[in-house]
């Protein structure tokens, strides 16, 4: 558990000592040890109640997308970003997906994040017509090995998943898989900086 009795004497960042500066680092990795996905669950329990004229809320749509995927044998990755890819919605509607992909980013890998992040686009494909908005946005991203997958991912789990009568599992059922990807170190990717890095966070209770 994080010590707030635990402070620094600095005011300003530019003031901090090397031992300060470490203080708060290892006390931000065991925040996000402890709370990080507890956070996560409040957001996706967050949208719970509104349709938005569905039949179902993006509750009951996110487990029903996640319930799909794994009943398919999606790997881990997958599945957790069919059960967090709406997470975004009430943060920032009209970018969820970059929203959601933004938070998932240090504990999904590079494919997951990528679906994640392009959905939005992709789901366009399945109802643009009906609304006289292109259908073939998603054509962009043909070069990417990413593709097939997000198009997968679109049509067999996302836009499938209004259905009330469907036998979704419950959150339960996915916890441990939430447990196993927000327990990880955060990610490295490459020049896109981290601000805590594998090696810094990877045990703070050694702090």
């Amino acid at each position: 558990m994080a010590d707030n009795t635990r402070t620094v004497d600095f005011t300003r960042m530019d003031e901090a000592t090397a031992a300060e500066m470490e203080l708060i680092r290892d006390e931000a990795a065991i925040h996000r040890r402890d709370h990080w996905l507890e956070t996560i669950v409040r957001l996706l329990e967050s949208m719970k109640g509104y349709t938005f004229g569905y039949r179902v809320d993006r509750y009951e749509h996110s487990l029903q997308s996640a319930t799909r995927a794994h009943r398919e044998g999606a790997r881990v990755d997958l599945v957790i970003a069919a059960l967090l890819h709406d997470i975004g919605d009430d943060l920032c509607p009209d970018n969820h997906s970059e929203v959601a992909a933004a938070i998932l980013r240090p504990v999904l890998d590079e494919e997951a994040v990528w679906v994640v992040k392009h959905h939005g686009v992709f789901q366009t494909y399945h109802y643009g017509e009906k609304l006289g908005i292109p259908t073939d946005s998603r054509d962009r991203y043909r070069d990417s090995p990413f593709f097939d997958t997000c198009a997968h991912f679109c049509a067999a789990w996302d836009q499938e998943s209004f259905d009330p009568g469907y036998d979704t599992e419950p959150l339960e059922f996915f916890m441990p898989m939430l447990e196993e990807v927000f327990s990880r170190p955060p990610r490295s990717w490459g020049d896109q900086d981290l601000v805590w890095s594998r090696e810094t966070s990877a045990d703070p209770q050694s702090a």
